[in-house]
């Protein structure tokens, strides 16, 4: 074989660092990112861990069965512990199962209309239908509202995937997806806090919140500086 010799790579650019992010180039769109998600991870979770508190609720409304020979002090201690029943357990099934058409329908509308609007629109969509939760409803309407809503909700959480690698430069993607990532763990720590111990005083408060922040997340995405759709990959910062 020919003889050859070890060249020292060169990089056109230094390495990027956490500073980077705060830049006037990628600023605003770091802070957005990292509300978005924090909104994600805080909403999927709290739906996932919300339908089963809701499930067990027994006041007759919201998704909890009441009895008819249930007193009204039977019907408010729902702090205890209660076994799911197999009506459950395949409703928890049918919840789960939303998230194949959340990805299908991610997949079809994201090279269509855009990373930032597929993103606004699901999240404004898991508001939407999470709000639904304050009417007193039946089982079935209760189920098929969780069911529509974590089907957005995990649409969404894969759309920011997509473009939060896309927007950063190649010397900071690594880093923005990692601070990105570290923020939505926040959001699923603090998330328990909120779909069982808060609701367990208050659906309505709990509902308004998930709603609510998934509202603000949609207006952050459409707030964004930078569509990444049909963009160049960007080498450096």
């Amino acid at each position: 074989m020919p003889l050859g010799r070890i060249v020292e790579a060169k990089q056109g650019s230094k390495r990027g660092r956490v500073a980077d992010l705060f830049i006037p180039e990628t600023r605003n769109t770091t802070f957005l990112l990292w509300f978005i998600w924090f909104a994600t991870a805080f909403s999927y979770y709290g739906l996932v861990l919300m339908t089963t508190e809701l499930f067990e609720y027994s006041d007759g409304c919201h998704g909890g069965d009441l009895s008819p020979a249930m007193d009204k002090a039977s019907a408010n201690c729902y702090l205890n512990c209660r076994l799911l029943n197999r009506k459950d357990y395949m409703d928890l099934l049918w919840t789960t199962l939303a998230e194949g058409p959340g990805l299908v329908l991610t997949f079809l509308i994201i090279d269509r209309i855009g990373r930032k609007k597929t993103m606004a629109l699901e999240f404004a969509l898991f508001s939407f239908f999470t709000f639904l939760l304050f009417i007193c409803t039946s089982r079935n309407w209760l189920t098929a509202f969780i069911f529509v809503a974590r089907a957005f909700v995990s649409g969404a959480f894969q759309a920011v995937y997509v473009y939060t690698p896309e927007v950063y430069p190649t010397t900071l993607r690594a880093i923005g997806l990692g601070t990105c990532s570290g923020f939505a763990r926040a959001g699923a720590i603090i998330t328990p806090f909120v779909a069982q111990v808060l609701l367990r005083k208050s659906v309505n408060s709990t509902v308004a919140i998930y709603g609510s922040i998934c509202l603000l997340a949609s207006v952050a995405c459409m707030l964004l500086p930078i569509e990444t759709k049909g963009r160049k990959l960007k080498d450096h910062h």
